[in-house]
């Protein structure tokens, strides 16, 4: 059965049916709205790209559509504090075109990292995380310099197991725990340290999406070659993208390698 706009909208309203939401359709924008009434914090969905995604993936893509609404709905209505969820304060990476504040015009809390990414910090809720705003951090009492402590320490406790693969004598190393914060791993000082250690060649790094982080053992030219387009297929792909430039890792400092192009026999 082909889905449409119309459909997709009535099996939404079927699905999302609370007395606490309200919902609303704008039919110039092709835009399905669900929101509490009371607060009226809520999320609008942009149809055409979910037709799509059904088209591709059939009912799954709806079920998804429906948990991820529901959970995102829930995080809006709930009070959240910082002291005693130490544990659950984690950094994310991403790029330095994400916005610094929210929907609702709140300052997230944030800080420089390279050219190309910029730190925030998300309090971990179990199936999603809410990205820390200067309001909860000053309700709390709490300094950029605390938050960034606690975030650094606790993503040095993850796991960092990682699949090898050897290519024209480059090793690359993705480590892939799809927790959230993959990339968040690239402030793992300690396991940047020890990867840099047992490296034969440069240490190349690149973070393209949330989900992955890279190391590149760049034992020769096509290496980085290799690596820039590796970066740039994962960048492609990824759910929430970062960057497509990968870093020279040296001295404690992450360095965007440019590769113009592919390798050119150099001249005699």
């Amino acid at each position: 059965m082909k889905m449409t706009t119309l459909k997709l909208k009535k099996i939404l309203e079927d699905r999302l049916a609370n007395d606490n939401y309200r919902t609303s359709y704008n039919r110039d924008k092709d835009t399905f709205r669900v929101e509490w009434k009371e607060s009226k914090k809520g999320m609008s969905i942009t149809l055409p790209n979910v037709v799509a995604k059904y088209n591709q993936r059939g009912e799954e893509a709806i079920d998804e559509l429906e948990e991820h609404i529901t959970e995102a709905l829930r995080i809006m209505n709930e009070e959240h504090q910082l002291t005693g969820m130490e544990k659950y304060i984690y950094p994310v990476i991403r790029a330095t075109s994400f916005p610094t504040k929210t929907k609702a015009g709140e300052s997230l809390v944030c800080k420089d990292h390279t050219a190309e990414t910029r730190i925030y910090y998300a309090l971990d809720l179990g199936k999603s995380y809410r990205l820390i705003d200067q309001t909860l951090l000053k309700n709390e009492g709490w300094t950029l310099d605390r938050i960034d402590e606690i975030a650094t320490f606790n993503v040095r406790s993850l796991d960092v197991d990682y699949k090898h693969d050897r290519v024209a004598d480059n090793d690359f190393y993705f480590v892939a725990k799809q927790d959230g914060y993959d990339a968040s791993r690239i402030l793992n000082e300690a396991f940047l340290e020890e990867m840099k250690a047992n490296a034969k060649g440069e240490l190349a790094v690149a973070v393209p999406h949330q989900d992955v982080l890279i190391l590149a053992d760049i034992q020769n030219k096509t290496g980085y070659d290799i690596l820039a387009q590796m970066t740039m297929k994962f960048f492609a792909d990824g759910r929430i993208p970062i960057t497509s430039l990968s870093f020279i890792y040296e001295d404690k400092i992450l360095e965007p390698i440019f590769i113009l192009a592919k390798n050119k026999p150099e001249k005699e």
